[in-house]
């Protein structure tokens, strides 16, 4: 894959601020699981979260399946940073941002794991746990969800997110590898 390549097409998007990381750097804990399970109330009733993604160790084996990765942000200004419903609503531009850049790299001939920040919304009801995800191709499993405490990845990578003063940042992670399905032009 042609870093440079990925690096120039994304300066055409509002990313604030990148890195690619080693796979080895993604620290996996249950305790960012825990959290899942006591505090959000999206657990257990997602495709893209616990317990539908699997344990933190089948999630740490999905991803160490990859070749590397790619940490991005992007900031919206919100009003009023207390107010739930207008800070997720901001999200919709992130995630379609997400599959944006998921496409640089498949366009590079990689396959991709994309991980978002927060849960799936793309269905105003989830299918889970009665039948399969409706869209597998656009649902993208929560960071979070996987055991991924997102500050310290974000920390360890020298990426700012505490930004205040109204500014919400949403993350995403693109694990990527060659593809071996698709012939090489």
């Amino acid at each position: 894959m042609n870093l440079q390549t990925i690096e120039s097409a994304i300066t055409a998007y509002p990313i604030c601020a990148y890195a690619f990381i080693q796979i080895q750097d993604i620290h996996f804990k249950e305790e960012v699981r825990h959290i899942c399970r006591t505090e959000c109330p999206r657990y257990g009733k997602s495709w893209s979260c616990p317990p539908a993604v699997g344990t933190v160790e089948e999630c740490k084996k999905r991803c160490e399946a990859y070749e590397g990765g790619f940490l991005f942000t992007t900031m919206t200004e919100v009003s009023d940073i207390e107010n739930m419903d207008e800070l997720l609503s901001t999200r919709a531009e992130h995630e379609k941002l997400t599959h944006q850049i998921r496409e640089l790299f498949q366009n590079q001939q990689q396959e991709t794991l994309t991980l978002s920040t927060e849960s799936c919304a793309v269905c105003q009801r989830c299918a889970w746990p009665d039948a399969p995800c409706r869209f597998p191709d656009r649902m993208l499993p929560c960071m979070e969800g996987y055991g991924i405490l997102v500050t310290g990845l974000a920390e360890q990578c020298g990426i700012a997110f505490l930004s205040g003063n109204n500014l919400v940042t949403w993350f995403s992670l693109i694990l990527y590898r060659e593809s071996h399905s698709q012939e090489r032009v």
